[in-house]
């Protein structure tokens, strides 16, 4: 069995990446009227360490890209063992997921054919500029809150209240916000693979208009949601952790408004990872706020 985990594969399942999807999780436990911290724990491990990394995995099998994509500058070829190191890691996820809940363990699933017809050549969802971004705002979004939200409270009708369902859209929007910039220095190459991505569409002054505005509209419903819970500090600190990201964002696009050479690779991920660490550390700390009394 760990024959077929060899080093090509390993890269490919890019497990640093899901440090990118973290904040909604995070946000979801923030968020938590009661936290049952071991089915948290169980659900965090399946969903950053094996879903995550398997849809990231059948995404590089399927493109079989040779420039850069998201958390690798040099993709290795691919092989086979990478599809079945993905199918692997999916039915232990789901199978792990069954010691949360039926309900979590049927999310899981859905979240897989979703992620594989995001994927997979015959369906190829990410082909569509929109179809594409809206797949990956609702599954990625609203849907991944949802998931973890379910697992952390137990799966009961406080799911459908209105303050979660507020925060499922905020996560789509944050999410939608991000996703555009990550395709900005990948239109060429997605285009030479029949993709025409929603970056691609937006033009490179488009994309960072689109995600300014969805972040934007992300932080009014945010502050909705917080005047709504008497909780307005949250929505202050909120604005004064994300200034190293919005500042940053500026002199990016400043950049490629000169230069469209500084769409880059490079500058992609810096705004990548500087946008994560910033979101996760935020709600890091709504965590402890609001679960810790000494705080």
């Amino acid at each position: 069995m760990l024959s077929i985990i060899d080093n090509s594969t390993v890269k490919h399942l890019r497990f640093p990446f899901s440090f990118f999807l973290m904040p909604v999780f995070l946000f979801a436990l923030s968020q938590a009227p009661t936290i049952n911290w071991l089915n948290t724990v169980v659900a965090f491990v399946v969903l950053h360490l094996l879903i995550f990394p398997a849809s990231n995995g059948y995404n590089s099998y399927q493109d079989r890209d040779e420039t850069s994509i998201g958390g690798l500058k040099h993709p290795p070829k691919v092989t086979k063992n990478l599809f079945y190191v993905t199918l692997l890691f999916d039915l232990a996820g789901i199978g792990l997921a069954l010691l949360v809940s039926i309900y979590f363990s049927l999310f899981v699933l859905i979240f897989i054919i979703m992620s594989r017809a995001y994927s997979y050549r015959n369906v190829r969802l990410k082909q569509y500029p929109f179809i594409g971004f809206l797949t990956v705002f609702v599954f990625q979004g609203a849907f991944v809150y949802l998931m973890a939200f379910t697992a952390i409270t137990n799966f009961s009708v406080e799911i459908f209240s209105s303050n979660t369902i507020i925060c499922m859209v905020v996560a789509s929007l944050f999410m939608g916000s991000v996703y555009p910039l990550t395709q900005i220095y990948q239109h060429q190459a997605d285009k030479k693979d029949g993709v025409i991505s929603i970056s691609y569409k937006l033009g490179y002054f488009g994309t960072f208009v689109f995600s300014a505005v969805l972040f934007s509209v992300a932080t009014i419903f945010l502050f909705y949601y917080f005047n709504m819970n008497n909780r307005l500090v949250d929505w202050a600190l909120l604005l004064i952790i994300m200034l190293p990201v919005i500042y940053h964002l500026s002199v990016w696009f400043n950049k490629v408004r000169k230069d469209t050479r500084h769409a880059n690779f490079e500058n992609t991920m810096k705004m990548n990872l500087l946008t994560s660490a910033c979101m996760n550390v935020y709600f890091l700390i709504l965590i402890v706020n609001n679960h810790y009394t000494w705080f």
